[in-house]
């Protein structure tokens, strides 16, 4: 059994091997796992809001999707994974709050979902799995090595995608 590197809101973290990399508390946030199926190289990013251009002067890239999403497949490639093989997994882009409310500001659990799956498309980085939505938070563990991607939720049973 390897390490467990833990990573915080608005972070990225790589790892290979029989490590795996794990966050906790994805409310409206989204966990994007990315990894390198040949080499077993990967990686997970904990974003918080979708678009980077929409914020100034605001130096913390790994808390976008569009700007997260490429420094993540940047740390892979330079850990040895290929460009070309690199999958892709998300979960989280909870709506935490019980309104109905169509306000963007409310919403960000889906436009973060939304951007991250753009994102990835763009990069032509397919998505194999995803837990996104509903009400409620996760917990995410990722195994690069063999792609397993834990999701625990409170008063739910462990998925793995």
């Amino acid at each position: 059994m390897g390490e467990v590197i833990k990573v915080g809101m608005a972070d990225l973290k790589t790892c290979s091997g029989e490590d795996a990399v794990t966050t906790l508390g994805l409310g409206s946030c989204v966990g994007i796992a990315i990894r390198d199926p040949a080499t077993g190289i990967g990686g997970l990013a904990h974003i918080m809001l979708p678009d980077s251009t929409e914020i100034r002067n605001n130096s913390n890239r790994p808390k976008f999707a569009d700007t997260g999403i490429e420094d993540l497949v940047s740390e892979i490639v330079k850990l040895g994974g290929n460009r070309s093989r690199l999958v892709a997994k998300i979960a989280g882009g909870a709506q935490m709050f019980a309104f109905g409310s169509k306000s963007d500001m409310i919403r960000v659990g889906e436009r973060n979902v939304i951007a991250s799956k753009q994102k990835l498309s763009d990069m032509k980085i397919p998505l194999l799995a995803e837990d996104t939505g509903k009400t409620y938070g996760r917990t995410v563990v990722f195994y690069p090595k063999n792609g397993e991607f834990y999701i625990r939720s409170v008063g739910m049973p462990e998925k793995v995608i």
